[in-house]
């Protein structure tokens, strides 16, 4: 995992315009759908069980993001996963507030071992509670260090054989062939509802042209909440800054800034 797999990955997204399928919470829908439109993806809201195994067949990717759970939601993100697996297609889940409730935590982990081709994206409370351990969270915000949760994460790696993205003060990309440490990325990006998600949304479009690690997204989302904290004068502006600096993303900005270990 090095720069230029970052680099040969945003290009791949912006040439192929992957479809990205999002059964993702109420409160990002349009953080998440613009996101993904300024790296050069095309997203879908798809929530309807009527139409997956359509969708499917011709997405490049699916993102499960369980923010507003409820218990018409579980039955179609599980229908969903099971489409993806039949396509052979990338899962990303987002397993918010895992730990902060039994439906929560069981839901995370039902759809986690359902997926054939999975990526998680999770805070460090996330992970842990994930891999089984008890996270301190307080909702769906993390109280512990991302360094804290890297052994959920390497357990998890083996549980599932995914690739689990750790989002922190430092963001960890752990998987088979070892970890990388990512140290880019902004104390205002926290206070913008859905930062995580956004991340894990574009997660999902590099997945869909083959970059399975979830690096790219951490990787290039922390470098462009540098870029947007610096014109902002607070969370409002940033998020407007930050989907600016997604679409004026380029290679020699990538080189300048990156910050990896």
């Amino acid at each position: 995992m090095n720069t230029q797999t970052i680099i040969q990955a945003l290009q791949a997204v912006r040439e192929q315009k992957p479809l990205v399928v999002n059964l993702t919470n109420y409160v990002v829908m349009n953080n998440t759908a613009n996101a993904l439109l300024a790296i050069g993806a095309s997203p879908i809201m798809a929530h309807s069980r009527e139409e997956m195994t359509e969708m499917m067949s011709f997405a490049g990717a699916l993102v499960i993001n369980i923010g507003t759970l409820d218990n018409v939601w579980t039955p179609r993100m599980a229908f969903a996963v099971k489409q993806a697996n039949l396509n052979n297609k990338p899962v990303v889940l987002d397993p918010v507030g895992c730990g902060a409730s039994r439906l929560r935590t069981e839901t995370s982990r039902q759809i986690a071992k359902a997926a054939n081709k999975l990526i998680v994206r999770g805070n460090a409370s996330e992970i842990i509670a994930l891999a089984g351990e008890k996270g301190q969270n307080k909702g769906v915000d993390a109280l512990d260090s991302s360094e804290a949760a890297v052994d959920a994460a390497r357990y998890l790696v083996g549980e599932y054989q995914c690739c689990v993205v750790i989002s922190g003060e430092v963001d960890f990309v752990v998987t088979n062939e070892g970890l990388v440490q990512l140290r880019n990325g902004h104390a205002m990006m926290p206070y913008v509802t859905g930062m995580g998600c956004t991340l894990s949304a574009l997660t999902g479009a590099f997945a869909a042209v083959g970059e399975e690690t979830g690096l790219a997204a951490a990787a290039i989302l922390g470098v462009v909440g540098e870029i947007a904290a610096e014109q902002s004068k607070g969370p409002g502006s940033l998020q407007l800054n930050l989907l600016d600096a997604l679409y004026q993303f380029d290679e020699e900005t990538l080189v300048q800034r990156l910050k990896l270990v």
